[in-house]
């Protein structure tokens, strides 16, 4: 099948050609699109319940709150566990789900629950689902305050929206705040009502969460001397205050063809007009609400608090949607809220606090100069060892088209750009296929040309180019397999550990297919264009000086085995005593839980690490000497997939962690 791929690549060259740059094209759309974040996403499927209630104590909110709530989700397909956490006027529970779990289907489940459970709940009490978003949501924070608290250093103008000579702050709505507690809850009212309605139109942002400053209220501190005096009570105060406060509509007015709508608007705006609400009439003279009280700005029960240089202000969090680019939407945030900064009230401004672009942008920093520069490390060594200019770009090309690949592959799967998987590439790896397909195709045709003593006609350039390629089919493929067979088992890796090593498994994966696919088609079809006139394949000064170097202590290798092979297991009995003299120190670190560690690694570490090592080294030796004879009838690239499994084996035996680990579950 691969020969008749190899033999059609060649043929249809130009075809193929004109099919990779469309799939380069293709792949720099799909690069552009490709989500990029600073580490893989490990948090788990969780849905999360929120619940206010000013009026319930920490011990009541968990009894009558969270409690009933934790018993509604029970039961839910894909439930795992429930976490909760509960606060004076404040709970919070967690659904934990399994990551094959739709998140929109445990979303729903968990709204149907709460549904259901709404009667065994307090009166007024509404359990609200938290933002679409993950741990990893928080992206942007920003912080609201004043730009000169208490006015100092500004330039003042009584009477103007600002700070005023009296150290008092006039809003644009005429209302002086005069506490530190009125001040603080104006930047609250500005974040929630200006601020963050805007934020929230942010493309791929799911929420934006406040904290600190305070919800503000006006409150009615009543005079219970005056209340006496009057005859009147609390709850009369309270009653009056809610009959004060109405926006009733009735019928409308037809005029001239025209219609009016009648309505009375008598909702309360400010405390002047709370202070001239009537609670009764006496002796037919209206009894206020500022004869029986004072009215002064107030702020709601509040779970957090926030400042920024020694004053108050407030935190905002800005949440992004579950699989959106974190970097693009933390910088579109960032973007608005220069744009918002421009309309606010004087003095007021809102300032980013944590970017998650400015750590994305040092992360794709680092990614890029590590490819870049393995990239042209990779090109210097084809350019130095292969000796022909045109053989070694024509390998250096599968980089770039690799890393297109790679990316509509990561885009398909919904892998993201982090890291952990783009740092994971290895181009050595990507075009360690095209290097031994083009070398063998550049000693063939120089070879085909010697012999012939003439430059090659096409039909000869061609069969020589599909020969060399199909040559090479069989250590190709193995390569491929080993390293694929080296990555596997990172694939079977569950929860965190699943999620953090994955991807650098899975991009790979996709690199080295990409890769392999390219050096079966892209690379004979670029020989036969490229690859023309009088070819000539002669070794590099390098590669004659290793050779000089190599053939007399491999002729002493393969003439006395023995002592190198003594050699090679005295090199592994003293890396594993390294080894375990590490882990060992590592354990030596003075806290409880180090202490514990090293009870536990004691006995790995010192004695059953270097047992196993010498039981390991005895078997092989006996093996070896036992086999001798027949080793040379075993391929070399069996025989590394061999040794590389029973390697792995030896490690996870080994390794002291791993049965700490076990120990520990």
């Amino acid at each position: 099948m691969i020969a008749r791929i190899l033999s059609l690549s060649v043929r249809m060259r130009w075809a193929v050609l004109f099919l990779t740059l469309a799939i380069v094209g293709f792949g720099g759309w799909q690069i552009t699109k490709l989500p990029i974040d600073a580490v893989p996403d490990i948090t788990n499927r969780q849905v999360q319940v929120n619940t206010f209630n000013p009026t319930l104590g920490p011990v009541d909110m968990e009894k009558q709150v969270t409690y009933p709530v934790e018993t509604a989700l029970a039961g839910i397909p894909g439930l795992t566990m429930t976490r909760s956490l509960t606060r004076n006027g404040f709970s919070q529970v967690t659904a934990i789900f399994t990551d094959s779990t739709d998140i929109f289907f445990a979303r729903q489940q968990v709204t149907e629950r709460l549904a259901q459970a709404k009667d065994s709940l307090p009166s007024g009490v509404q359990p609200n689902l938290a933002p679409l978003s993950t741990g990893l949501g928080e992206i942007f924070f920003y912080s609201v305050a004043f730009r000169h608290p208490d006015g100092k250093n500004v330039k003042i103008v009584n009477g103007q929206p600002g700070w005023q000579s009296d150290g008092s702050y006039l809003t644009p709505e005429g209302e002086r705040l005069t506490t530190e507690l009125a001040k603080a809850a104006y930047l609250r009212t500005v974040q929630d009502w200006i601020i963050r309605p805007q934020m929230r139109n942010v493309k791929g942002v799911a929420g934006v969460d406040s904290n600190g400053g305070f919800v503000k209220q006006y409150l009615v501190q009543p005079n219970l001397n005056a209340l006496a005096t009057y005859g009147l009570s609390v709850t009369e105060l309270a009653d009056a205050l809610q009959r004060a406060n109405l926006s009733a509509g009735s019928n409308y007015i037809k005029r001239a063809g025209e219609s009016f709508l009648v309505r009375a608007d008598a909702r309360l705006k400010s405390i002047e007009e709370i202070e001239e609400a009537v609670v009764a009439t006496r002796a037919g003279v209206p009894v206020r609400v500022r004869d029986v009280g004072e009215v002064v700005i107030g702020g709601a029960v509040r779970t957090g608090s926030g400042s920024r240089m020694g004053s108050e202000a407030v935190i905002s969090t800005v949440l992004m949607l579950v699989g959106d680019n974190s970097r693009i939407v933390a910088m579109s945030a960032a973007e608005k809220l220069t744009q918002i900064n421009k309309g606010l009230p004087p003095d007021v401004f809102a300032e980013p606090v944590y970017n998650r672009s400015k750590l994305v942008n040092a992360t794709i920093s680092t990614v890029e100069k590590n490819l870049t520069e393995g990239a042209l490390l990779v090109i210097v060594v084809l350019f130095l060892l292969l000796g022909n200019i045109r053989a070694a770009l024509i390998t250096a090309a599968v980089i770039p088209v690799t890393m297109l690949m790679t990316a509509s592959g990561m885009n398909a799967i919904g892998e993201s750009g982090n890291l952990m998987s783009l740092g994971a590439l290895d181009f050595g790896l990507i075009v360690d296929g095209a290097v031994i397909i083009v070398e063998n195709a550049l000693r063939r045709l120089a070879e085909r040309q010697e012999h012939e003593g003439r430059l090659l006609t096409l039909s000869e350039r061609l069969g020589e180019t599909t020969e060399a390629a199909v040559e090479m089919v069989r250590p190709t493929v193995y390569g491929q397999l080993i390293i694929f067979l080296v990555f596997v088992p990172l694939l079977t890796f569950q929860g965190v550990e699943g999620k953090t090593f994955s991807p650098m498994a899975v991009t790979l994966m996709i690199a080295l297919a990409s890769a392999f696919i390219l050096s079966i088609t892209f690379i004979p079809a670029m020989i036969a264009i490229v690859i023309k006139g009088k070819v000539s394949e002669t070794e590099v000064k390098p590669i004659r000086w290793f050779k000089e170097k190599y053939e007399p202590l491999l002729k002493k290798a393969v003439a006395r085995p023995l002592p190198f092979i003594a050699a090679g297991g005295g090199m592994f009995i003293s890396d594993n005593e390294k080894y375990a003299r590490r882990a060992k120190g590592f354990a030596n670190k003075g806290s409880e839980y180090d202490e514990g560690l090293h009870n536990s690694l004691r006995p790995t570490s010192e004695f059953r690490g270097s047992s196993r090592g010498f039981a390991f080294l005895g078997v092989f030796l006996v093996l070896l000497l036992f086999f001798r004879r027949h080793i040379v009838a075993v391929p070399l690239v069996i025989m590394g997939l061999i040794v590389g499994i029973i390697s792995d084996l030896m490690y996870v035996w080994v390794d002291p962690r791993i049965d700490f680990e076990r120990r520990e579950g």
